[in-house]
């Protein structure tokens, strides 16, 4: 290997130029490389010097530091994607390598801050041929009876499932084509999503939460081949689909709330389940609650109304936030056990960064504390009552109401 820069990281270059979704030649072009030199240094065959490592660390907006962190090693666990066609492979790239930024993140919060106790049940199945649907109804209701949840309708799910343990990143992705992924680190045993908000409707988001709970759930134990066999694929999503399904709507409760399968009463029923019409067409399905037919002319009229590309309440429902990086980073800083540009410094990443993936309001993390003037005062005269001189920081008390 060529003189270089010592202790740089090759991975840590192919992660972000995945996080910022460009191609080695792209990379090459803004950083006034070839792409040859791009991929050397990629592989680990050559290492950037000093002044094209600080060439490389302007393109990305990334401090120097950030190539010389070591990745994590999460484990061979699978990472699950909504799709796995070759026209999302770039989202897909950048999607995992924004997911690790934030596995990133937590790691280094819990340097500082306990974070909730996973307490996630996990179905014991190496084989997604060998689960079944009476298993998946099973799992989605121990998931609401290990968490209290009951069997009514859920005013929180990410609130649920961060009570959990799981970590939850929502932030837009580029493309709607990428609902969300999740899996699970090696690192703190911990299971880690991150929900796409570039359509972020209320029940769009809870289905997507609820489908990747139930990957955690269901598929941990799976290998990644099972990825990448098209048969295979389609199968694990539709199991993850239909825990979504049984977890949001639970069986014993939602099928007696529904008077008559049709669109009207789905309409009515919404608001109060926050899930979308369509997935309450496939649970009532499901659960042969309708046959075929019927199930083919409801779907029909659901199309003429207009509703595949928006339904009802879809305006009115807001949908959910993330909260525990976002409390966790405040905490820290309110606290003052670290200011914003300490934890800068501690992930290694810029403050744009930051706050997309923790859900923090924009400018938090590069807002400095603002120099405090002392303003001028008016002198007090003779006739006034001369106040005790008041230190700074000190708290005033007022007089109590008799």
């Amino acid at each position: 290997m060529r003189n270089g820069t010592p202790g740089f990281q090759a991975s840590r270059l192919v992660e972000a130029r995945e996080s910022r979704g460009l191609t080695q030649l792209a990379l090459a072009e803004l950083a006034t490389r070839t792409s040859s030199t791009i991929s050397r240094w990629e592989n680990g065959t050559q290492t950037p010097e000093p002044d094209a490592l600080e060439s490389l660390a302007n393109v990305f907006n990334l401090p120097v530091s950030f190539f010389l962190k070591p990745i994590p090693d999460h484990g061979d666990a699978p990472i699950f994607f909504r799709s796995m066609a070759s026209s999302t492979q770039s989202l897909r790239r950048r999607a995992r390598a924004r997911l690790r930024w934030g596995q990133d993140i937590a790691l280094t919060l819990q340097d500082w801050v306990d974070l909730p106790a996973l307490d996630v049940p996990v179905l014991d199945a190496t084989d997604y041929r060998d689960i079944r649907d009476a298993d998946i109804e099973n799992m989605a209701n121990t998931c609401r009876m290990r968490w209290g949840l009951g069997l009514g309708p859920m005013s929180d799910v990410l609130l649920i499932l961060e009570n959990a343990g799981i970590c939850v990143i929502k932030e837009e992705v580029g493309s709607a084509q990428m609902d969300g992924l999740s899996s699970w680190s090696a690192v703190d045993e911990r299971a880690y999503m991150l929900l796409a908000k570039d359509k972020d409707t209320c029940v769009r988001s809870r289905m997507d939460a609820a489908h990747e709970l139930g990957h955690l759930v269901l598929h941990r134990h799976l290998k990644e081949k099972n990825l990448t066999e098209i048969g295979a694929f389609k199968e694990i999503e539709r199991q993850a689909f239909y825990f979504a399904g049984a977890f949001l709507l639970p069986e014993e409760s939602f099928s007696s709330e529904v008077w008559s399968p049709s669109l009207n009463a789905f309409v009515a029923l919404k608001e109060r389940w926050r899930t979308s019409i369509g997935a309450m067409i496939m649970r009532c399905s499901s659960l042969n609650m309708m046959d075929e037919e019927y199930q083919r002319r409801l779907w029909k009229h659901y199309s003429a109304r207009g509703w595949r590309k928006k339904e009802p309440l879809d305006d009115d429902l807001v949908p959910e936030s993330p909260r525990l990086l976002a409390r966790s980073v405040k905490l820290l800083v309110d606290e003052r056990v670290r200011s914003c540009r300490d934890l800068l410094e501690d992930f290694r990443l810029p403050a744009a960064d930051v706050e997309s993936l923790c859900g923090l309001p924009r400018g938090f993390m590069s807002n400095e504390e603002a120099e405090i003037v002392p303003l001028p005062k008016l002198k007090a005269r003779p006739s006034e009552p001369q106040f005790e001189k008041i230190t700074a920081g000190q708290v005033v008390p007022f007089a109590r109401r008799q």
